[in-house]
């Protein structure tokens, strides 16, 4: 089996490493030049476009930003469903709206082309490390056949359902989750700042505790040691994933209290710091009251 891998970014680059690294023919496609450079030095095999990624591969991941791209790629000039070999599967890891995913297993019937609904978890470290955790929602003898790829790229698979569209629905229910922990621990990092205690007591006592995961180590580590860009977590992405959230929540007629608070944090902290990743939230926070946690104690902000 060959695999591809659509979006070369902080996760599309770590699902690439990884295949490549089980022994994988894998290829890869990615707008941006440098990402291309980059796949191509750890190994991977760059296609000019789409349609030769599709001519290429058995096995496809599509680590795209959006629904809209996602279909694009599949349904667009050149794109998976006219270049793909019958009986080749597409395995959506992007996280997108559960009601675009429906949309393009429909548009996907009688194509001969399997499709598996499978976002993931983890994060930039998860990725790069082939360490995710995947939500798949495909019939079961559809999984076995990419059992090999999927095994290469994660720790852990869980079969959801049947049904493209419930990966992504447990998704979005599992985001509102990460989204409100998130929030929490902004909030919380700076009212201990507030109150003079370090930043490292903070994250050793939070971090093994009832609260303790890798979503507050994550955050902590990152905002006691100021790293508010470039460490693979960019806000643009919890963002959609909350409004993803929050949108299938309004469809159903769900209100979901918690996640729309943390919606609003980091529609601040997106607003103020577009370039920021999630961390960059508690800056909003800590511009209000004045002061920043750092690992060896508290600072007046700049």
């Amino acid at each position: 089996m060959k695999a591809g891998v659509i979006g070369l970014g902080d996760m599309g680059s770590g699902l690439a490493l990884n295949l490549i690294k089980a022994g994988f023919e894998t290829w890869g496609f990615d707008i941006d030049v440098k990402r291309m450079r980059a796949f191509a030095e750890f190994g991977g095999s760059p296609a000019s476009d789409i349609a030769q990624l599709g001519r290429n591969a058995d096995a496809i991941f599509v680590m795209v930003m959006t629904g809209t791209q996602a279909k694009d790629v599949i349904f667009g000039q050149g794109g998976l469903v006219q270049s793909m070999k019958q009986g080749g599967l597409i395995l959506i890891t992007a996280t997108i709206k559960p009601s675009e995913l429906t949309e393009i297993a429909e548009g996907l019937q009688d194509t001969g082309l399997a499709l598996i609904d499978t976002p993931v978890s983890g994060g930039f470290p998860g990725a790069q490390s082939g360490t995710l955790t995947m939500m798949a929602a495909a019939p079961s003898n559809v999984l076995k056949r990419a059992e090999t790829v999927m095994k290469a790229v994660s720790s852990t698979i869980h079969h959801v359902g049947d049904i493209p569209g419930q990966g992504q629905t447990v998704k979005a229910c599992l985001q509102t989750v990460i989204g409100s922990i998130f929030a929490a621990n902004f909030e919380a990092s700076v009212l201990a700042a507030k109150a003079g205690i370090s930043g490292q007591v903070i994250h050793d006592v939070f971090t093994t505790s009832g609260a303790g995961c890798g979503v507050t180590k994550a955050a902590l580590e990152n905002i006691i040691d100021r790293k508010f860009e470039g460490t693979g977590s960019h806000i643009s992405t919890m963002h959609k994933d909350l409004t993803i959230s929050l949108d299938l929540a309004q469809n159903m007629n769900v209100p979901l209290h918690m996640a729309a608070q943390a919606m609003q944090i980091f529609h601040a902290g997106k607003s103020k710091y577009p370039n920021g990743d999630n961390w960059v939230c508690t800056r909003v926070i800590e511009d209000i009251v004045g002061v920043e946690l750092h690992r060896n104690g508290a600072r007046a902000a700049k």
